[in-house]
């Protein structure tokens, strides 16, 4: 067996090895899943939006198990127009007992779609909220708000989205 072919083996062997090990590496946080009410502007128009709220935390320091990484998605609906919130940031939480208060800074983009008429801004959110353990094992409800702020046609847009949901915790 020539040396290449041993080292590819040893490779390929590593990898296969390694993944069920892997499941030891998993890092602690959660995933969020919710409904969601969004007070948003239309370019100059203040309207009422219902949608969706996604989440997934990971808690990447274990030194420091209060700061955490964020990636959340959002999309509010009405008639003719869809808007959907790609965002990431850092996300500050403890423990209180069954209680979980975290506030967030995030960053990201809004993608509108307006009756055919795209366009893309950026966005940063900063909110927080409160998640309540439940008795099931590692489920939580959560309450949050948050306050989005966006510029579109020289405008800017001060907007708020209210979510609740329940949270899986890993």
């Amino acid at each position: 067996m020539s040396r290449l072919a041993a080292a590819v083996l040893a490779f390929v062997g590593f990898l296969v090895f390694s993944i069920p090990m892997s499941a030891q590496l998993l890092p602690s946080g959660n995933v969020y899943a919710g409904v969601s009410y969004g007070s948003l502007t239309n370019v100059v128009v203040r309207q009422s939006y219902r949608g969706w709220n996604g989440s997934f935390e990971d808690i990447l320091l274990s030194n420091h198990p209060h700061l955490g990484f964020v990636v959340d998605a959002s999309g509010f609906y009405r008639s003719n127009i869809n808007l959907y919130d790609f965002l990431g940031g850092a996300r500050l939480a403890t423990n209180y007992g069954r209680w979980r208060p975290f506030v967030h800074g995030l960053g990201g983009v809004r993608h509108t779609n307006s009756s055919g008429f795209i366009t893309n801004q950026y966005q940063i959110d900063f909110g927080g909220g409160v998640d309540y353990k439940l008795s099931l094992r590692n489920f939580s409800w959560r309450v949050q708000g948050d306050y989005m702020f966006s510029h579109f046609l020289s405008a800017n847009q001060n907007d708020f989205r209210a979510s609740t949901g329940i949270v899986w915790r890993f």
